[in-house]
């Protein structure tokens, strides 16, 4: 069952939130706890790229020390991007908060925060302890991006960043407790109806490829479902998502 008591560290500066769990996961923390910091100075998001994590902005890590299977754990990311959306929708209430597969949250197209599973101690298809990381732009956001990014208070008000990670904490823990009743299925579900791009071309980039397709659907274990123009269906667990709008610089 999912844990609601929570532990929660505070830190002024870290190298990483998401480190720090790797610390507690190497202490043998048995409380799962979320881990929030003032400033980070070595955060890093998917495929080994830096996060940039000025003041102000929200960086934190649920670190979760209770056995999970390895495909459940990796579905955790689709929980979290839907809390995180949940809680920009709310501060952002006129703007447009969509989701791009497999875990980025975007305001009007463009890229607000990032998610980052890690999982520690790994043995026979079960994680035992895992880092969900999470980053939300709130007064900032970096420049020199793959993909545009944006910050909230460029689009609105920007609340406190204590009140983004309250928010948050409490999305989580509903999306959570849904997933662990019913599994994945509830998650899809909500999950495609925030998606951006379903039924439209889109460019997937994989480590040794790039494909072309419509984004059809996602499938039970969080796979994307890409059509391609042979009509064939291509199953893709990995890959950086663009739609043509990028693309064309627009």
């Amino acid at each position: 069952m999912v844990s609601t008591n929570y532990q929660i560290l505070k830190r002024d500066e870290i190298d990483s939130t998401n480190e720090e769990a790797r610390r507690l996961s190497e202490a043998g923390e048995a409380r799962a706890t979320w881990i929030i910091a003032d400033v980070q100075t070595a955060g890093r998001g998917r495929r080994g790229r830096s996060w940039e994590a000025p003041r102000g902005n929200l960086m934190t890590t649920l670190y979760w020390p209770f056995p999970i299977a390895a495909q459940s754990a990796a579905l955790l990311s689709f929980v979290a991007s839907l809390a995180v959306r949940d809680v920009v929708a709310d501060c952002l209430p006129q703007a447009r908060v969509e989701l791009k597969w497999p875990n980025d949250v975007l305001v009007n197209g463009q890229k607000i925060a990032g998610i980052l599973l890690e999982a520690f101690r790994v043995s026979a298809q079960t994680v035992q302890t895992l880092a969900v990381g999470i980053g939300v732009n709130i007064t900032h956001h970096p420049d020199d991006t793959p993909y545009p990014a944006t910050h909230i208070g460029a689009v609105g008000p920007a609340p406190a960043r204590d009140e983004v990670f309250e928010k948050l904490k409490t999305s989580f823990a509903t999306y959570h407790a849904a997933f662990d009743k019913s599994g994945f299925a509830p998650i899809r579900k909500v999950w495609l109806e925030h998606a951006r791009g379903r039924g439209r071309e889109i460019e997937v980039r994989l480590a040794h490829e790039t494909l072309l397709g419509l984004f059809d659907d996602l499938d039970g274990e969080g796979q994307l479902c890409l059509r391609l123009p042979t009509g064939d269906v291509r199953l893709v667990a990995a890959g950086d998502v663009y739609f043509p709008e990028v693309l064309d610089g627009r």
